[in-house]
Parts: structure tokens; C-alpha cells; sequence
């Protein structure tokens, strides 16, 4: 069953990876322009979305990097045979970086002990480690600090000038490039041209990188060689204030309905008692709870679309379900609920539940990777076979159901 068809499961996260190629596309097309090559994050199994499925439609769409946290994920693609350049960046000290060093993985290294760890990898394996030095220049988080970023240079460069590693780029992250006219942007811009020029200094041409979604879209003078297009590939925009950016939301959330019936007035709906209907009306229960990623928090404040416009969501969001109330309207249980879509319709987003439990859009469509949810995709053409030399082997029109893990079924 594809996402097309007109039956689907209880609960379905559905991918539209037509929306995703577009974005890529139109963020690519930014990057060029400022002679940039564009890297798409697919982390946390794509934000929610499939990291296969997305590296695939990303690099048919004009990335030519992927991106990952972990050396598992930068794995995973590679067994499933995207073959563009992959960076992990984010690992632990005791971890196997040979398998990663083998299959032609960038890692990236803030420390000499992680240099070091990498090194003797790739000495087991004898194959040279692609390396990206990460500078701390003002998130505190991962990356380098300056007092000891000349001496991470200088042993970076000592292995490459002993054939052991290729220093491919030196980069950092952004913390604050989401809010209009934050000045440690260009503070942080100021941090890295100087721990770029002290690896210049070393003798090191390595490429540049810095620039995540939000200065992507806001600061083309920080795109350099490379940028990193993480939120914004999957049509979520990081800086709605900077205006309408053309990004198609990827992911749709929906349910059937299970159950249909008529309450009377004054009767109490949900755990608690929070909700008295004030009228005779019929109540149609859609099996998402919080167990499958509907906030708690938005009890009393979600609606959903349901046959043909919005309607509240009634009482408290329970474990398994929710309750809607439609009034005196005609609903047919089977009937297709969404919880959260691109908005075209009318119906609600991300973005809407984010604002309303006060959190980011990242986190709602993330947190989507639910156990009893199906991820199903659709648009997922042929011509993702570029990425990774073969196309998806799912049947039906390119369209393939998932499983909860992401994993091609």
C-alpha cells in the first residue's frame, strides 16, 4: 500500500519527498550563487523523515554532501548505497572509527584525543582519514577552543604533510544566526576567519564551512565553500521573519477515524472532565495520542482537519487518542483526520503545535519517529537513483511504505 491508495493505517507520517527535492533544489540554487556546494543534514533519521529516502531525493535535488551526528547513521547510508560525500561529526571517545574511515566517511575532530583516536583508525585500515576541524567559536557546545585550536592545527597538518589524513575543511556552527540582527553572528563570522587563517598559516587549504539553514537563507556572505542546509530542506523556515522562502513543508500527519458517536449536552468528554459539551453533538475519536507524538500540552488548543475544515480537538489528548468535536456534521469513521500538514488545505502544521506548547517546529516533526506511527513516502521517483547508483526497490509507482525505523521494507 502506497500513500495513495485509499485506505491507510490507524496513525501514518506521511513524507512527500517531491516537497523535499524542491527545497533542496531552491536552496542549492542559493548556494550556488554564492559559489557554495550544499551539504543536506539528515540526522536523527532525516528529522523524522527517512534519512535514506532523503539523502536520495537531496542529492537527485543538487546536494552533493549529506551530513550526520553519528557514525551508525553515516553507516547506514552507506549500506544502503549513497555514495555522495557524508560528514559525521558528533562521537564519543571509545567508539570504532575504522568501519567509518573504510567506507569513505568524513569525521570531524575537535580535540587531540579524538585526532588521535581517528589516526590510529585509519592506520588499521591503511586508508587516509578526510578530516574536518571543528572551532568552537562561540556556541560552547562541540568544536575547539581557541586556546587550543593552534595545536590541533599543527597536528592536523603533520598528518597530512605523513600521508595518515586530508584536513578537508575547518568549520563551526552558529548558535544565535535564527534571530534577526543577533550580533554574535558576526562575532562568530570574526572567531572563524581567524581559526581559519591560523590553519592557513599552517600550511592548510582546506575548504570553509559555516553557514546552517537560517544564515543560508539570511547571510549569503557566510556561505563560503560548502553550506549546511538542515530544517530548511525538509520545508520547515527557520527565519519566518525574513520572509516567504517559497519552503514546502514535507511531512503530513494523519489518522482514521475509529469511532463515531453522539454525546448530549452537558456530558463530560475526556480524562477529567475538562470539556462539557454545551450542546448535542457528535464526538469522532482519532487514534493518535501522545504515545504518537501529539503534545499533551495541546489539549484544549489543536484542531484537526476533518471532513472538509477544521474542527477542535475536545477534552484531554490521551495516551491513544483524541476526541473531536463536529457538531451536528456527517463524519464517516474510516474517514481521513490530519493532525498537522503543509497548510494547504487549511489544515494545521508544525509549525502551529510548536508555537502552541512553545517549542521549535525541529522538535515536532522529529519527535514523529514513533513506534505506531507509519512513516509511508511518496514521490519517491527514480531518479533518487542518482545518490546511490540504483533506484528504490519498493514497487508500486516509487512510492514505498516504510517501517517505524525508516528502513525500506
Amino acid at each position: 500500500m502506497t500513500a495513495q491508495d485509499g485506505a491507510f493505517p490507524r496513525a501514518e507520517v506521511v513524507v512527500d519527498l517531491a516537497a523535499v527535492r524542491h527545497n533542496v533544489g531552491l536552496l542549492a540554487e542559493r548556494a550556488n550563487r554564492s559559489g557554495a556546494r550544499t551539504m543536506v543534514v539528515v540526522k536523527a533519521d532525516g528529522y523524522g523523515h527517512g534519512a535514506v529516502r532523503v539523502a536520495r531525493a537531496a542529492v537527485a535535488a543538487g546536494a552533493t554532501w549529506i551530513g550526520v551526528c553519528h557514525l551508525e547513521e553515516a553507516l547506514a547510508l552507506r549500506r544502503a548505497g549513497v555514495t555522495a560525500r557524508v560528514l559525521s561529526w558528533l562521537h564519543v571517545p571509545d567508539e570504532d572509527f575504522a568501519p567509518a574511515i573504510a567506507a569513505d566517511v568524513d569525521l570531524s575532530v575537535s580535540s587531540l584525543r579524538a585526532l588521535a583516536a581517528v589516526l590510529a583508525a585509519a592506520r588499521s585500515v591503511g586508508r587516509r582519514v578526510r578530516l574536518h576541524l571543528k572551532a568552537d567559536t562561540g556556541l560552547s557546545r562541540n568544536g575547539c577552543p581557541p586556546e587550543h585550536w593552534p595545536e590541533l592545527v599543527a597536528a592536523a597538518a603533520a598528518a597530512q604533510a605523513a600521508g595518515e589524513a586530508e584536513v578537508v575543511a575547518v568549520w563551526s556552527h552558529l548558535a544565535s544566526a535564527d534571530e534577526p540582527g543577533d550580533p554574535s553572528v558576526d562575532q562568530q563570522a570574526r572567531r572563524f576567519a581567524a581559526a581559519y587563517e591560523t590553519a592557513r598559516a599552517a600550511g592548510l587549504r582546506p575548504m570553509r564551512h559555516l553557514a546552517n539553514s537560517a544564515a543560508l537563507l539570511t547571510r549569503p556572505d557566510l556561505h563560503f565553500d560548502l553550506v549546511r542546509a538542515g530544517v530548511a530542506a525538509y520545508g520547515l523556515n527557520p527565519v519566518p521573519w525574513a520572509g516567504d522562502v517559497d519552503l514546502r513543508p514535507a511531512m503530513t500527519f494523519r489518522a482514521r477515524v475509529a469511532y463515531v458517536k453522539r454525546v448530549p449536552a452537558g456530558e463530560a468528554v475526556s480524562y477529567g472532565g475538562t470539556w462539557v459539551a454545551p450542546r448535542d453533538t457528535t464526538l469522532a475519536l482519532v487514534p493518535a495520542g501522545y504515545a504518537d507524538g501529539v503534545p499533551r500540552a495541546l489539549s484544549g488548543r489543536m484542531e484537526v482537519w476533518l471532513a472538509g475544515r477544521r474542527r477542535p480537538v475536545v477534552g484531554r489528548v490521551c495516551m491513544d487518542q483524541v476526541m473531536v468535536d463536529c457538531g451536528d456534521d456527517v463524519v464517516v469513521e474510516g474517514e481521513e483526520a490530519v493532525l498537522f500538514g503543509p497548510g494547504d488545505r487549511g489544515e494545521p502544521t508544525a509549525q502551529e503545535w510548536a508555537d502552541a506548547v512553545g517549542t521549535i517546529h525541529y522538535e515536532i516533526v522529529t519527535g514523529m519517529a514513533r513506534p505506531r506511527v507509519v512513516r509511508t513516502t511518496k514521490n519517491d521517483t527514480a531518479d533518487t537513483a542518482d545518490a546511490g547508483g540504483r533506484a528504490d526497490t519498493d514497487g508500486g509507482q516509487g512510492n514505498g511504505r516504510l517501517t517505524p525505523s525508516g528502513v525500506g521494507s
